[in-house]
């Protein structure tokens, strides 16, 4: 299984559909070499799989209210930062 530490302090795990994987990873996690992006199938699920705004912000993110299995996970995505430690998305997402 795969948990976060936002299991622990907020109650889910967050997630972003692809074209909400920018704003995240920029504002949180800039400069970093050493991220992955999981495509994830919600089918595999067994924790609750819920669609919601995200800190009133107006934007609909998906978070898993629990573990997230491993098999769930169908794909890996090496996602390091740019040279000015702004991200792009990968080509092949």
């Amino acid at each position: 299984m795969l948990l976060d530490p936002s299991l622990d302090t907020e109650g889910f795990i967050h997630c972003s559909y692809d074209s909400q994987v920018l704003l995240p990873a920029n504002a949180l996690f800039s400069g970093r070499d050493d991220l992955v992006l999981l495509a994830i199938n919600p089918e595999k699920l067994k924790s609750d799989l819920v669609i919601e705004d995200s800190y009133n912000s107006g934007t609909a993110f998906p978070h898993v209210y629990g573990p997230i299995e491993v098999d769930a996970v169908y794909r890996v995505v090496d996602f390091p930062s740019n040279s000015d430690g702004q991200f792009s998305l990968p080509q092949d997402l």
